[in-house]
């Protein structure tokens, strides 16, 4: 089976519509599949549910669907310093569903190993437990917290070989990883492809089962959201 596609635009082909939930991931600014990103903006798909830890900043990753008015509903974790995101959301103009970090990436990977549910500690006796299940056990509280499931996933990988075994770097790891197993159809964006073989087995964190189709990415941008530096020494 043939994994690989020539642009992004042609590995999104025929897996986009009007409506779906997808997942994208990516760390604040790291990470992010910003090729497939860039298609799905081209491509016009509306009405987008999108799991995703943040939705990027100004200019930048998820940013340009919201701009567009492409995406529904976030869910999500963070919202940072995107004051698109929060405009909109204070509006009523976006939806959100807003998770404690843990339990977002819980709720993701929950989805991909088949746990329809599971339950956390994690916001009892605040907003996040409003109209989900509480259960006690061995004494304490618990919120029950249901998977996530998505259409499609977009993920980012530091390098990749053409069957689609994923390797990610640092804080890139923090939900590419789970997303890849957590969709119905999920496509890989590298910064380095590789033929078969050249990977270290023991390095792999996504294998290759996982991914449907895979596109070697271009004109990688690394942006720091907050650059903090200080003065040289006399």
């Amino acid at each position: 089976m043939n994994k690989l596609y020539p642009t992004a635009t042609a590995a999104l082909e025929g897996l986009l519509f009007d409506g779906m939930t997808v997942m994208s991931g990516g760390f604040g600014l790291v990470g992010n599949p910003e090729n497939l990103i860039a298609a799905m903006r081209e491509d016009g798909v509306r009405d987008l549910t999108v799991v995703s830890n943040n939705c990027g900043a100004e200019g930048f990753g998820l940013y340009a669907l919201l701009a567009n008015g492409q995406i529904r509903k976030m869910i999500s974790s963070y919202i940072g310093e995107n004051k698109l995101f929060e405009t909109l959301y204070l509006e009523g103009k976006l939806e959100l569903e807003l998770n404690p970090q843990g339990t977002l990436a819980e709720r993701i990977r929950a989805g991909g190993a088949g746990i329809p549910a599971f339950y956390t500690a994690t916001g009892v006796g605040t907003v996040v437990a409003e109209g989900k299940p509480v259960e006690e056990f061995d004494g304490k509280r618990y919120i029950r917290e249901r998977w996530l499931r998505a259409d499609l996933a977009i993920v980012r990988a530091w390098k990749g070989d053409t069957h689609g075994n994923l390797v990610f770097r640092k804080t890139a790891r923090n939900f590419n990883p789970p997303m890849a197993t957590a969709a119905a159809v999920t496509v890989a964006e590298v910064e380095e492809l590789v033929e078969p073989g050249m990977l270290d087995p023991d390095m792999i964190h996504t294998p290759g089962i996982f991914v449907n189709r895979i596109v070697q990415g271009v004109h990688y941008e690394r942006k720091i959201e907050k650059l903090t530096v200080r003065k040289r020494g006399a």
